[in-house]
């Protein structure tokens, strides 16, 4: 079998400025994805077909973007037993509000890890991901702790930074 995948799917070609972090995380973390606009409504059989084919070619997450109705991640789950990570996408009237209870509304024994609305739930589904597959993967879960990290680092040194500041008030 092939090295592990994750398939990042999108309910329109909207969702992709939002979804573009997912996919530089993945990559940051050299993990291998597919990223593919599908629709629950609009394209259920090839939805279908396309999660079916994707496990057996070693997908081992699914990360599924979707505003409004959101139902991808759901259709999905309904498909798979692997892990899908939902992704309510920032539009519409509502700004994401209905995607997000679409996402995360699953009935028992059907789950669906949803992230926060918008970019930062795009950015978190990667990492998400990363974790997931890091389970198997020694060296990823080593890569994902040092990315935690340098996130850590990150903050050390604003707050370094605003200390000096106040320091001088």
């Amino acid at each position: 079998m092939s090295k592990p995948f994750v398939a990042v799917l999108m309910g329109s070609d909207s969702d992709l400025p939002t979804m573009q972090v997912t996919l530089e995380v993945l990559k940051g973390f050299g993990i291998r994805f597919e990223a593919k606009v599908t629709s629950a409504h609009r394209t259920p059989a090839a939805t279908h077909a396309y999660v079916h084919d994707a496990e057996e070619r070693g997908c081992k997450v699914f990360i599924c973007a979707a505003g409004l109705a959101a139902h991808l991640a759901g259709a999905v789950a309904g498909i798979t037993t692997r892990p899908v990570i939902g992704v309510p996408i920032d539009c519409g009237p509502l700004q994401g509000h209905d995607a997000l209870l679409s996402t995360v509304m699953m009935p028992g024994g059907v789950p669906v890890a949803t992230v926060a609305i918008g970019s930062a739930g795009a950015k978190n589904a990667g990492y998400l991901a990363a974790q997931i597959l890091a389970v198997a993967d020694d060296a990823l879960a080593v890569a994902v702790k040092e990315e935690r990290a340098k996130s850590a680092a990150v903050v050390e040194a604003k707050d370094a930074k605003l200390q000096e500041k106040l320091a001088n008030l």
